[in-house]
């Protein structure tokens, strides 16, 4: 909050006036006590450094005469992505003389959520009177096809400069739609044709992506791609597998499963916080090493003994307890995997190491969506197996370590499949394109949905925008009927974007539907837009309580 004040070009004395929540209120009180921090320390954090210099040009009219006088012209790129106090510096800089050039497209401003202001661009004209406009509406890049969908899509944008892009390349293949039953056979069958293209036809790995909306989203698409041994590399963001809270629960699970796993063992021994000490700890895994026993046994031993504090011995019994507890039940009910695993983030109360790790909301709410990916991830495994076992889950999850991947060199990785973000795709392109997760909740996202305002949901349009617009020559749309969340199977609505981008947003979606029965179904007419309503209508499609399940901390 505190730095979107600043890109506002609102200090910690105007803060407490543009407050609309108690949260903005303690946001205040915080802003004002991190600035003398920050001054006691002779120190500026990175929003400063525009939010000062702004200061500096309003109260000292004569060092802004002399950086006027110094550009006589001032030209800016990516002008759509300017924030407030951008805005206050250009508008100073170039007042007495007007010379200035911008480059951008509203069409692509797509980082609202840190600030940036598609209004500036939009309203470029009326900022800066006697503004001659330049259209460059020749596209070089996208097909026809490709670019038939973008424009079709983002004329639905009501606030935004009238243009169309203009191919100059013919289509290769039309835009597909494709169908899947659930998540895994959506990733299965995109990496499946990654698989015959690169290891066939001779594409190049590196010629195709896989975008997504969330970061949630490749977890799949990596274990598919790790299975069929396809390069891969994820672009701006870490591993699904590699994430703390996933090396946690896993931790969680090897100790249930194994006992005498110590390694797994010591490390959620005290997480979250228990009352176990480091100090313990180390006493009791010395002792074990060197008389080449267990850490239980040792433990044991030392709390008969004394040696260990009343406090600790009894945390240690209750972790002991739990670990076994959960072991019995995930061996009596291995069907109920995923309900368990729910049920012990529950009672060990992870989300207060959420808390205590990260201090902002926005990054809670990331790490509570892995886990949710993480508890799906074995409800699919339980789904898909005859008999589900925890090891069986677990061995299944080991043969996707990464640390198998380790002997890649960096050339590998260079020509390999990208996966990543929308947001990180801006600004790059690709022959071949996949835009996966095409749903109510992914795109447009859930959050965007729930604030209800059509700011939000414009620039998820235009985020899809950017995403089809990455296809130089193939681009393939899919998306899954039903998703697991939170173990549990939930069906999903088709993305709204998909029905503005056909000719006739009210007819139903042209897409193939590739079942698990026939691979080879060819297009079909498979689903009507729910989104072709009354207001009221749209508002009660857009909060289904039971399609995005409240998490379970």
């Amino acid at each position: 909050r505190i730095s979107r004040w600043k890109m506002l070009g609102i200090d910690d004395s105007q803060a407490s006036s543009h407050t609309e929540s108690p949260h903005d209120t303690l946001a205040a009180m915080a802003y004002r006590k991190y600035q003398r921090q920050l001054r006691a320390s002779g120190a500026v954090d990175f929003d400063d450094l525009l939010l000062l210099t702004v200061k500096l040009l309003q109260d000292h009219p004569a060092v802004l005469q002399k950086f006027q006088s110094r550009y006589d012209h001032v030209q800016i790129d990516e002008y759509q992505d300017t924030n407030g106090v951008q805005f206050q510096l250009i508008e100073m800089l170039v007042r007495p003389h007007r010379n200035i050039c911008v480059v951008g497209d509203d069409d692509q401003s797509i980082y609202g959520w840190r600030g940036a202001e598609v209004e500036h661009i939009i309203n470029f004209a009326r900022h800066f009177p006697g503004t001659k406009t330049v259209r460059l509406e020749n596209n070089y890049r996208c097909t026809a096809d490709i670019l038939a969908c973008a424009n079709r899509l983002v004329r639905h944008n009501r606030q935004r400069h009238d243009k169309t892009l203009i191919a100059h390349k013919q289509s290769a293949s039309s835009v597909r739609m494709q169908v899947f039953d659930d998540e895994t056979a959506e990733a299965e069958n995109v990496v499946q044709e990654i698989s015959y293209l690169t290891q066939e036809l001779g594409i190049r790995p590196r010629q195709i992506a896989i975008l997504f909306r969330t970061n949630e989203q490749p977890r799949v698409f990596e274990q598919e791609l790790r299975r069929r041994k396809v390069p891969y590399l994820l672009v701006g963001g870490q591993s699904f597998f590699d994430r703390r809270e996933i090396r946690d629960m896993m931790a969680y699970l090897k100790a249930i499963d194994n006992p005498r796993d110590e390694v797994s063992l010591l490390r959620i021994i005290n997480i979250p916080a228990r009352g176990i000490g480091e100090s313990s700890t180390e006493k009791i895994l010395q002792s074990a090493v060197k008389n080449g026993t267990s850490f239980w046994e040792v433990s044991e031993q030392m709390a008969e003994a004394g040696t260990v504090s009343a406090k600790t011995r009894t945390a240690l019994s209750q972790f002991r307890g739990l670990l076994s507890r959960y072991a019995a039940t995930m061996h009596e009910r291995p069907t109920e995997l995923a309900s368990l695993t729910r049920s012990l983030l529950q009672e060990i109360n992870y989300e207060s190491e959420i808390e205590k790790q990260y201090k902002e909301e926005t990054q809670r709410e990331v790490r509570r969506n892995i886990l949710e990916e993480f508890v799906s991830s074995i409800g699919l495994y339980a789904e898909k197996k005859p008999r589900p076992t925890l090891s069986g889950f677990l061995e299944s999850m080991a043969l996707l370590d990464r640390e198998e991947e380790s002997d890649r060199g960096e050339e590998k990785q260079q020509d390999a499949v990208r996966l990543m973000t929308l947001h990180s795709a801006k600004g790059l392109e690709f022959p071949r394109v996949y835009l996966v997760g095409m749903e109510e909740g992914f795109l447009p996202h859930k959050r965007s949905i729930d604030e209800d305002s059509e700011k939000a949901i414009a620039e998820e349009r235009r985020l899809a925008y950017v995403g089809i617009t990455r296809a130089m020559d193939y681009l393939t749309l899919t998306r899954s009927k039903s998703r697991m969340k939170w173990g549990r199977r939930r069906d999903s609505l088709p993305s709204r974007f998909l029905f503005e981008m056909q000719a006739d947003p009210g007819l139903p979606l042209q897409e193939e539907h590739i079942s698990s029965e026939n691979s080879d179904a060819g297009p079909a007419v498979s689903a009507s837009n729910p989104h072709a309503a009354t207001p009221r209508q749209q508002t009660s499609l857009s909060s289904q309580p039971d399609e995005y399940e409240q998490p379970p901390f």
